[in-house]
């Protein structure tokens, strides 16, 4: 029995050797690139792709079993050219054998050296990448109802990689749509102590079009049972040399369940300056060319698959933004968000007004007669969706060269209706309250508005604006507005609503309204021009007026001063932007004056004011003027003029009042 087991292991043992030799001794005698055409047939099979092996192929089997394979190549489908979709210079990977019986994975070296990637995109839409992979595989069947899928471990104990390098890389993007090329050239990744159960260092870099890309930092330990534990993450982006961001954080059971929390610091950097390494022209050129020079950001992120959060800080200049949102449901999405702004001149970031390219005697186009295209209908879809509350602070905020404080608003948003209430701005003593909604339930949406102003200074804001004095005293009002659409002409078709705007102890700068009133020739621009600024000082000007269909009236618009009493009334229509108001003037109080003026103290002169909302016309009420206690013959004729002056004087008196109250016109 013993002889037959000596025997035995005899036999063994010599089997075992005749093993090892094989092993040691096929590589070297065995010519391997004989099979290249097999292979090369078999991984175009499967790849759907043209497969080419140009250079050798190294195979190792004790210790290390691997492969080294030379010059690979992964050509195009047709119509794309002859260069490679892909190509690789050196594929090696090495692993040691032993380990591998044991579910422990000991790699000497997993390198890819001179990888070469070209995407590229056809006039017609087409790519080459579209159908890599031959035809889709049917995939394994689902598990059975009910019953969960199969989590089974991955069948790795230990894993410890030597070396790990991909070098030399590139990826180019040729879009041949849009007349565009774009290349990540000389990428480089090396990945350090790869294991499961210490941090891997990570470093990658790379130039995308010439600018420099870097990437560093530890990730890890993944964990023994990969994918169920704590992953650690500590990295650092360097972009163009000029961002660096950096990335702390922790993502807990990333398989099964997972959640992140992330802290996100983007250190201080100069836009311009990206974007002039970049050859890129901002979006918009603000006026102050000292803007965009410092842009910080600070974020800690949180989230579940189905839940987000974020808080943090904004820098913009001299401006700084705080911030935390929620969102959930992300279908929708449902959004909680506040956020404080300290102070923005937003001025500085504005383009600088570009000057009218409206020629000469050019005539503005009315509204409603441009043969412009219709505009595209907007979906609004996503916000009948949207379920948000939102809380906004400023605490001071200059823009068009107006300036406000304390500027509050809430905004809720649920099953279409989105509702803005309040919307608070304290400016020039006083305040503005606005409370809004907007119904989108339907395609075409519907909106109403409530405004309030309570005791706003309107000379230093309307000198601040529209650097004109036009405009003095202090002004209440209340308007309430409704429309339907969300184009301009439609909205002015649709636009109804009433509102009242009154101004206490102010003056009408630019205009006497008595001396107009007093005598023809004065109220339209024929007397001698005063040596001082004219102006109607009053105790009350009132403006209630009522809006049907984008038809505003005005009803009993009058202006209280203590020599006399000014009445409007009237129409404008807000879709033809077309005026027809009277104007009337009665004296409440003796006038006194000197010359002209005292001769013709007693002639009443109501004033017709007629066009459009671009070029007003005036006239005066002749008819109304006849109807008046007249004095002699003589007078009449003095106080009247000739139709060609008062043609003349209409015209330079609209033009005028025009330049002062017109958005293009500045205070000389």
């Amino acid at each position: 029995m013993s002889k037959a087991i000596k025997w035995l292991l005899i036999i063994v043992a010599g089997l075992v050797v005749i093993v090892l030799v094989a092993v040691l001794v096929a590589p070297m005698v065995i010519n391997f690139d004989r099979y290249k055409p097999q292979i090369e047939a078999q991984a175009s099979k499967a790849l759907g792709r043209p497969v080419t092996v140009g250079g050798e192929i190294e195979p190792s089997v004790f210790p290390w079993i691997g492969v080294a394979v030379h010059d690979l190549h992964l050509g195009n489908p047709p119509g794309f050219g002859e260069e490679d979709f892909a190509s690789i210079g050196l594929f090696e990977i090495r692993v040691k054998l032993w380990p591998l019986l044991f579910g422990e994975y000991e790699v000497k070296r997993f390198v890819v050296n001179d990888p070469r990637i070209v995407l590229i995109k056809q006039k017609d839409g087409r790519s080459n990448w579209e159908g890599l992979g031959g035809k889709t595989q049917t995939g394994p069947a689902p598990p059975p109802q009910g019953r969960p899928p199969d989590k089974r471990p991955l069948p790795i104990k230990d894993l410890a990689v030597g070396q790990f390098a991909i070098t030399d890389g590139s990826l180019q993007y040729i879009d041949h749509a849009a007349g565009t090329r774009h290349e990540i050239k000389d990428i480089q990744v090396n990945l350090t102590d790869v294991s499961l159960n210490r941090p891997i260092r990570m470093d990658f870099s790379a130039a995308a079009d010439g600018h420099p890309i870097r990437l560093g930092g530890m990730v890890g330990p993944v964990g023994s049972d990969p994918g169920k534990g704590p992953i650690d993450i500590d990295v650092t982006a360097e972009l163009l040399d000029r961002i660096k961001i950096r990335m702390q954080g922790r993502v807990e059971n990333p398989v099964d369940s997972p959640q992140a929390v992330m802290n996100v610091q983007v250190a201080p950097f100069s836009l311009r300056n990206v974007m002039a390494d970049l050859k890129q022209p901002l979006p918009v050129e603000p006026a102050d060319k000292s803007a965009l020079t410092k842009l910080a950001f600070s974020v800690k992120l949180s989230g579940t698959p189905d839940r987000f959060t974020s808080e943090g800080t904004l820098t913009l200049d001299q401006s700084q933004v705080t911030f935390s949102a929620q969102a959930t449901e992300f279908a929708k999405p449902n959004i909680q968000l506040e956020a404080a702004l300290d102070r923005i001149d937003l001025d500085r970031y504005l383009p600088q007004p570009q000057p009218s390219e409206e020629k000469p005697g050019e005539t503005p186009e009315a509204p409603g007669t441009g043969t412009a295209p219709p505009a595209k209908k907007t979906d609004y879809a996503p916000l009948r969706k949207l379920v948000m509350d939102a809380q906004i602070r400023v605490n001071e905020l200059k823009v068009k060269n107006a300036r406000t404080r304390n500027i509050a608003l809430k905004a809720k948003a649920n099953n279409g209706i989105i509702r803005i209430d309040p919307l608070n701005i304290d400016l020039y003593d006083g305040r503005i309250s606005i409370a809004s909604t907007i119904n989108v339930q339907q395609d075409t949406p519907r909106s109403e508005a409530d405004l309030s102003v309570s005791n706003v200074r309107a000379g230093p804001l309307l000198n601040d604006v529209m650097k004109k004095e036009f405009l003095e005293g202090v002004v209440n009002a209340a308007i309430s507005l409704q429309m339907i659409g969300d184009q301009p002409d439609q909205i002015r078709r649709t636009l109804n609503g009433k509102g009242e705007l009154k101004f206490n102890e102010g003056a009408i700068v630019g205009i006497d309204l008595a001396g107009m009133v007093r005598n023809v020739q004065s109220a339209f621009g024929l007397a001698e021009k005063p040596a001082e600024k004219p102006r109607t000082d009053f105790s009350e000007l009132l403006i209630p007026f009522s809006i049907a269909d984008g038809l505003a009236k005005l009803d009993n618009a009058r202006l209280v001063s203590p020599l006399l009493r000014v009445e409007a009334g009237g129409n404008a229509d807000l879709a033809q932007e077309t005026l027809d108001i009277r104007v009337e003037p009665k004296f409440v109080a003796t006038l006194k004056g000197q010359g002209d003026i005292k001769e013709r103290a007693g002639i009443m002169v109501p004033v017709l004011v007629g066009g459009t909302f671009e070029k007003p016309k005036y006239r005066p009420d002749l008819k109304a003027i006849l109807k008046q206690d007249l004095p002699d013959k003589e007078t009449l004729k003095k106080a009247i003029p000739r139709e060609d002056e008062l043609k003349k004087g209409l015209e330079k008196k609209a033009q005028d009042l025009f330049k002062r109250l017109g958005p293009g016109g500045r205070e000389k």
